[in-house]
């Protein structure tokens, strides 16, 4: 049985949000929001991810709960940033008095969130409980998450970044599917871990372009498996070479 997933975009149309540093909320967790719903929808079996909004328009909160009670979505996500934060970092939401299951998917989000974030030093400021209407009015298990602080410049460039987007994408993602115990598509497992052969690895870009320069190599596909016969060209070239 597929499970539903309810992701909630916060703010939007009319209503921005926390807005620095050339930076609206709205606009944030609907990139953010979107990445959650493709990566899941894409890589695990028996999911279906439902959102709020998918566009750049404004819904009361009441629209927002109502609509996800009525699908029956199993748990509920609401996507945020932060404001006025001091040092900034990521912080979760769950109700005051919040059913256990929204505890526990607290727990998963804040942790795999927090693991993906690691490399960039954000500040852990902790799992809380608030009386928050998209907590508070949602059947199921829900929980906020506030993704860094837009008027906080360190947080403020962090967002910017599109490798910082994808790895909130990336926890969201994780955390969500631990909880739920999804499974993920054996073609999604498989691709990820294919390259792309027209790139060059980091580790050989400089020998792949002194080779290229120098004639033994075309300079193209520089991943993809060699046959004898190019290694019997490469061998030609570099013994011509040594006799000029």
């Amino acid at each position: 049985m597929s499970k539903k997933v309810w992701i909630d975009a916060g703010h939007g149309g009319k209503d921005p949000g926390a807005t620095a540093n050339g930076l609206q909320e709205k606009d944030i967790v609907l990139k953010l929001s979107q990445g959650i719903k493709k990566q899941l929808e894409t890589e695990y079996e028996g999911i279906e991810v439902l959102m709020s909004r998918s566009t750049d328009v404004f819904l009361e909160l009441s629209e927002r709960t109502a609509a996800a009670n009525k699908a029956g979505a199993d748990i509920l996500v609401s996507i945020h940033c932060n404001a006025a934060g001091g040092s900034g970092g990521f912080e979760t939401f769950r109700f005051t008095n919040a059913m256990p299951a929204s505890a526990a998917l607290q727990i998963s989000l804040h942790r795999e969130i927090m693991a993906a974030l690691n490399p960039y030093r954000v500040t852990n400021r902790g799992q809380k409980s608030a009386n928050l209407h998209m907590v508070r009015e949602s059947k199921m298990p829900a929980v906020l998450t506030e993704n860094l602080f837009v008027d906080v410049s360190n947080d403020a460039g962090l967002l910017k970044r599109q490798e910082v987007l994808d790895a909130l994408i990336q926890g969201h993602v994780t955390g969500i599917a631990n909880h739920l115990g999804l499974k993920k598509k054996e073609e999604a497992a498989v691709s990820k871990n294919e390259r792309d052969i027209n790139v060059v690895s980091s580790w050989a870009a400089t020998a792949w372009k002194a080779m290229t320069e120098q004639g033994y190599v075309d300079g193209s596909r520089p991943g993809a498996p060699i046959t004898r016969e190019e290694i019997a060209v490469m061998l030609s070239r570099f013994i011509n070479n040594q006799q000029k």
